[in-house]
Parts: structure tokens; C-alpha cells; sequence
């Protein structure tokens, strides 16, 4: 891979001498808080599925509704990197939960009364979706303002065993909660944002490095800064790639919404696809505690290429799979795949990025496999009702394999250096 556009090595780090990531004390409320609301968030992701098909026996309306909070991440990702690289990145994430309490209140509150439209639902997604990417970013652009940039990997791991944990306890009991009235789901979820509001108003790091003083500083204008992020991405050959193999995930569309309709057809109840999913989190977690481990004992050029072949693996075999049982076999060991594929490379990506520039070019990068987001998810709906889950699994998983060789043939993947010596 060729250097860096920006010397990363002056990227400022919160401590001289880094401390166990369980007595920082911010790293915690950081890493409680977010734990609490993904699952609430993973109780909903499948609760809302559930609803709508509930309501509307259309896996089409499922996949719209998917769209609407994909699409976001689309029109607002590079606007939303460059404000939370301006912006107080604490204050922005609490803006965020704090208007997700209200979008997923409002849908105990519109089942109550007898009101609940897919409008409603339409403009939740969107309110979701929206607010995930400004949190998103900003909690990125933060974690290596509260670690040392040698404790990320381990950052990362660790809140990837959270969310992998929950992936293990939300599903079955967000099936659970449903067939116990539809509203519960949702009325948690606004809950578990509460908290994380909570927990971030008790840190007390700056998310970002100290900037120059409004007087000092030269005028700024959004879109310039827009455009520094993706120039410093396009120069970044490593990134520049990796964005658009996960447009390819994102084209390939979400294989849950395949899985759910697979598993009702063979008869599978709610709760039974919440412990589907829930092996995931199994095999999450164990993808999450190994992962640490691997990326010391691997290149990076060796375990990303070897990670991409799960995910082809992973929509045949579901499709293969005769019973639940098994589908949640083949569930655990994708989750394991995706776990250390989510620690190695966002890791790996965060230690390129300068500070400064964190959240300009994290959101160039998300924009670009983003932009086929929505069409991914519409189109997975869409095809599922017309064909079934099981040929649009199979559909998805050839356009997978594709992208799989692309990856194994890139030079800059099979060439980048250890992260130590970024």
C-alpha cells in the first residue's frame, strides 16, 4: 500500500501511558452505554420485521421500510463527517439518542391509540437511519480521543463482544417481547437510549483534539471540508477499495430479512428466529474474543481476503439448511466471520486517519458504499417477494463471490503493512 496522504504518527493520543481499557473510566461509560443501547436496538431490528409483516404480510413493505433507514447514510454521510469533525462530537451523539427516544416512543404510544400508519414507520426508519449516521460517526471519530491508538484494536474487540453479546440475549428476547404485545419491543428500545444519554453526559475526555479558536482559525466552509475528506480518501488507496467492497455487501442486501422469511416458511415461530439469531451472537462473541489474536498472528493482507469467502459460504448454506437447528449453525459461524472482519479492518482504518480528519473521511468512505444501500435493501424485498428467500439468498451469494475474488486479486489488501507500523 502507498503511505499515508497525512502523517497518522501526530495523531494525539488521550493518554502518555495508555491504561487498561476497564479502569478508563470514560472507555466504560463509553463502552456500558453503548452496550445497553444496542440492545435495545437489536430487540427492535427484529421486532420491526415482525410488525410490519404483522400488519401487512409484505416482505416488499419490510425492505422499503429497510431503504428508509439506509438511505441517510447516503445523503447525509459526507455533510454529517465534516459537521462532526466542526461540531462538539459528545454533544452531537447525545442529540441523536435523544431524538431516538422519541421516534421509537412514538410507536408504543401510535399502537396504544389504533394510529399506526407506514408512514409512521417510513419516517422512523428514516429518523433512525438518520441519526445513526451522526452517531455514528462521531463515536467512530471519538474512540481514539478515549484510547491510546495501540489499545484501538483491543477497543474495538471490545465492543464488538458487546455487541455480540446482545446479538446472543436480544433476539430471543425480542421474540419473546413480541408475542407478549408488539408495543414492548419499541418501548424498551427508547428506553435503552435513555441511557446512553445518561452514560455520555458522565464522561468527561474531549472527543476531539483541541481545534484553533474561531478567531484564529481561517473561515470554513461545509462543503471544502466536505471535499478534503474525500480527497484524502481517494489518495488512500487501502480505504478508497474496502469502501467499495462494502458497496458490494450493501448491493448483496441484508441476508435477515432472507433469513426471517426462510425460517416462518419452515415453520420457525418468533421466538424460535430470535434464537436463530441469537447464535449469532455465539458465534459473535467468539469471533470478537479470537479476533485480537488473529490480527497479531496475520497479516492483514492474509485475513481479510480469508474472512470475504464467509459470507457466499454463509447464504448457500442457509439456504441448504433443512430445519432451524441448523440454520442457526450456519448463523453462529457467519457472525464469527463478520466479527473479526469488523474488528480487523475498522481498527486497522481508524489508525490511518488522522484525528482531525476522522470523521471527513470515515463519512466519504461510508457514503460511497452507502450510496447502494437503500437500492440493496429495496431490491432484497422485493426479490424475496417475487422469487423467495431462497433464490434471492443464492442471487446474492453468486454477486458475493464475485467481490470475493476482487479482494483475494487486490494489491494494496495483500500488501498493507502491520498496524504497528502505521
Amino acid at each position: 500500500m502507498t503511505s499515508s496522504p497525512v502523517d497518522v504518527s501526530e495523531t494525539p493520543t488521550p493518554d502518555q501511558r495508555p491504561r487498561s481499557l476497564w479502569r478508563n473510566r470514560d472507555f466504560v461509560l463509553l463502552w456500558s452505554g453503548q452496550f445497553i443501547s444496542t440492545a435495545g436496538t437489536q430487540v427492535t431490528s427484529l421486532a420491526l420485521p415482525l410488525l410490519i409483516l404483522a400488519i401487512t404480510n409484505s416482505p416488499a413493505q419490510a425492505g422499503i421500510v429497510a431503504a428508509c433507514s439506509s438511505l441517510p447514510r447516503f445523503l447525509f454521510a459526507l455533510p454529517a463527517g465534516a459537521l462532526v469533525d466542526r461540531w462538539d462530537r459528545k454533544r452531537v451523539m447525545i442529540v441523536c439518542d435523544s431524538v431516538q427516544v422519541i421516534a421509537m416512543g412514538s410507536i408504543p404510544i401510535a399502537l396504544a391509540l389504533g394510529h399506526l400508519s407506514m408512514i409512521q414507520l417510513y419516517l422512523v426508519a428514516f429518523s433512525q437511519g438518520t441519526c445513526f449516521v451522526f452517531f455514528w460517526l462521531a463515536r467512530l471519530a471519538a474512540l481514539p480521543r478515549v484510547v491510546a491508538r495501540e489499545q484501538l484494536p483491543a477497543a474495538v474487540a471490545q465492543n464488538e463482544v458487546a455487541e455480540s453479546t446482545v446479538t446472543l440475549l436480544s433476539p430471543p428476547l425480542g421474540g419473546v417481547i413480541f408475542s407478549l404485545g408488539h408495543a414492548l419491543p419499541f418501548l424498551g428500545d427508547a428506553i435503552s437510549y435513555a441511557v446512553s444519554v445518561i452514560s455520555l453526559c458522565f464522561i468527561r475526555v474531549p472527543f476531539q483534539a483541541e481545534r484553533k479558536p474561531k478567531t484564529e482559525a481561517a473561515p470554513r466552509h461545509l462543503f471544502a471540508e466536505m471535499l478534503v475528506g474525500m480527497r484524502w480518501l481517494w489518495r488512500s488507496p487501502l480505504i478508497r477499495f474496502m469502501s467499495f467492497v462494502y458497496a458490494g455487501f450493501a448491493l448483496a442486501g441484508g441476508y435477515e430479512l432472507g433469513v426471517i422469511v426462510l425460517a416462518t416458511a419452515r415453520g420457525a415461530t418468533p421466538l424460535v428466529i430470535g434464537l436463530i439469531f441469537a447464535a449469532g451472537g455465539v458465534g459473535g462473541l467468539v469471533g470478537a474474543l479470537i479476533a485480537p489474536r488473529i490480527q497479531r498472528s496475520y497479516r492483514f493482507g492474509q485475513i481479510i481476503p480469508a474472512l470475504q469467502w464467509g459470507y457466499p459460504l454463509a447464504n448457500v448454506l442457509f439456504v441448504l439448511a433443512p430445519n432451524p437447528f441448523l440454520m442457526a449453525l450456519v448463523e453462529a459461524g457467519s457472525m464469527a466471520v463478520d466479527q473479526i472482519y469488523d474488528i480487523v479492518w475498522p481498527s486497522y482504518r481508524m489508525a490511518l486517519i488522522p484525528d482531525e480528519l476522522q470523521g471527513r473521511v470515515t463519512s466519504a468512505y461510508r457514503m460511497i458504499f452507502s450510496s447502494v444501500g437503500p437500492l440493496g435493501a429495496a431490491l432484497s424485498g422485493i426479490l424475496i417477494q417475487r422469487l423467495g428467500a431462497a433464490p434471492e439468498l443464492l442471487l446474492a451469494a453468486g454477486f458475493l463471490v464475485v467481490v470475493s475474488v476482487v479482494v483475494m486479486l487486490n494489491p494494496h489488501v495483500r500488501h498493507a503493512p502491520p498496524i504497528e507500523k502505521l
